[in-house]
């Protein structure tokens, strides 16, 4: 099994524009975050894969593998999807380039969802994390999920769900954690398929493989990392790298 990541990387994020460039302890985010899933050694190949000049040359310049997208793309899957198209692959983890403290326990996991699918009934396998706090619970920005008791994703939302109409039936709320796995077929489905509704209403990628019918294998790990959305999460690493 061919076995690639694949770290989508934008220029413009919308709440912190230029985030992948910031200095990350003498190394951008970006390189910093290309680094750790390099030094997984989970991949037969690590690649960003950008709509910026800037990015493909900070990652070439450091002796990195780097892909220029050819189009606008609205996500990083169908980023990726343009880049794998033609590529011998079985598998992709999709990385996110804003997370400098990717762990490779957690892609072990993802990585080994496929090995133990003989029957090819996983499409996508992501990850999960256990959250408690009312407030995380709430933010729109924390991305909740639920699964079924096979842990394969019944639906992803900004909203706390379930809804806690009975506080004391010992619901476990779940943060979705944006790294993904993919099988090639699913990725190059997904690039050629119409957003639905869902999609549109709380602009989350995963809903449109929901929609389809593609089925995402969602796996719990305790490790949160920092995913850097904010200047402020960009402290936070610093502090945390020291």
């Amino acid at each position: 099994m061919k076995i690639i990541s694949m770290i989508p990387a934008r220029y413009a994020a919308s709440r912190f524009p230029g985030k992948l460039m910031q200095d990350l302890e003498g190394k951008t985010v970006i390189t910093r975050t290309y680094e750790a899933t390099i030094a997984t050694n989970l991949f037969d190949d690590v690649y960003v894969v950008t709509d910026s000049s800037i990015i493909y040359n900070e990652i070439v310049n450091n002796g990195g593998k780097a892909i220029m997208s050819k189009k606008e793309h609205d996500c990083g899957s169908d980023r990726i999807a343009e880049a794998i198209e033609f590529m011998d692959v079985d598998v992709v983890i999709n990385v996110q380039g804003d997370e400098p403290f990717t762990d490779k326990e957690s892609l072990v996991k993802l990585i080994d969802v496929f090995k133990k699918d003989s029957k090819k009934e996983v499409d996508l396998a992501s990850l999960m994390v256990h959250i408690t706090d009312t407030q995380e619970i709430n933010n729109p920005n924390t991305v909740k999920v639920i699964v079924d008791q096979f842990n394969f994703a019944l639906y992803f939302s900004r909203s706390p769900i379930p809804y806690p109409r009975d506080k004391n039936v010992g619901v476990r709320y779940f943060k979705h954690k944006g790294v993904y796995a993919f099988r090639k077929q699913a990725l190059l489905d997904f690039y050629n398929l119409p957003m639905q509704l869902l999609e549109a209403s709380e602009k989350l990628e995963q809903l449109r493989y929901l929609e389809y019918g593609k089925r995402i294998k969602m796996v719990e790990t305790d490790v949160q990392g920092v995913e850097i959305d904010t200047p402020e999460d960009l402290e936070r690493a610093k502090k945390l790298w020291k």
